[in-house]
C-alpha cells in the first residue's frame, strides 16, 4: 500500500505534529474543545516545516491552498451545523500535511479511526474507567461526541504510515 506521501516528509512532520495532536485529543476529550492555539501552531509548523519536508513548487502552495479550502468548508460546515468550529479548524491545519493523491487513504483511516474512537470513548464513559478522569467534560455532553480525539489520532497514524509506507 504505497502512499503518495514520501517518507522523508512523513518523517520531517511527525515529531512536530504528534504532541500538538496529543493536545488537541487531550483537551477536546477534557473540554469539548480545541484551542486556537494549537490549531494556530499546527499551520505554522507547516509553513515552517514544510519548506524543507515538500517541494517548494507545485506542492507547497498547493497544500496551504488546501488549508484554506478546507477552512472555507469547514466554516460552512459549522454554520450548517455539522461540526464545531475547533474540529472545523483543526481539519483545515491538519490538510496540508496530506498529500493530494492520498484523499481516499486518508477518508479511510479517518472513517476506522472514527469508529474505534467512538466506540472507545463510550465504553470508558459507561464503565469504571471514567473514574480515570472523573472531570471531563465529554462524558456529560449527551450524544456529542469529541471529534479531536478522532481526527488528532487520524493525522499521526497517517504521518506513521507515511514513514512506513511512503514513496
Amino acid at each position: 500500500m504505497p502512499l503518495d506521501i514520501t517518507s522523508w516528509s512523513a518523517a520531517w512532520f511527525l515529531p512536530f505534529v504528534t504532541p500538538i495532536c496529543l493536545w488537541v485529543i487531550w483537551s477536546d476529550l477534557k473540554a469539548m474543545r480545541i484551542p486556537n492555539a494549537a490549531v494556530l501552531t499546527m499551520a505554522g509548523i507547516f509553513m515552517i516545516v514544510g519548506l524543507w519536508a515538500v517541494p517548494i513548487w507545485p506542492d507547497y502552495p498547493m497544500r496551504l491552498m488546501a488549508l484554506v479550502v478546507m477552512l472555507i468548508a469547514g466554516i460552512i460546515a459549522n454554520a450548517a451545523g455539522l461540526m464545531g468550529a475547533g474540529d472545523s479548524k483543526f481539519i483545515a491545519a491538519a490538510a496540508p500535511f496530506v498529500a493530494p493523491a492520498d484523499w481516499r487513504v486518508i477518508v479511510f483511516i479517518l472513517m476506522a479511526n472514527l469508529l474505534a474512537c467512538y466506540v472507545t470513548h463510550r465504553i470508558a464513559k459507561h464503565t469504571p474507567l471514567r473514574a480515570l478522569a472523573p472531570d471531563w467534560t465529554s462524558w456529560d455532553k449527551g450524544r456529542k461526541f469529541p471529534m479531536g480525539f478522532a481526527l488528532g489520532a487520524c493525522l499521526v497514524m497517517y504521518l506513521i504510515a507515511g514513514v512506513v509506507w511512503g514513496r
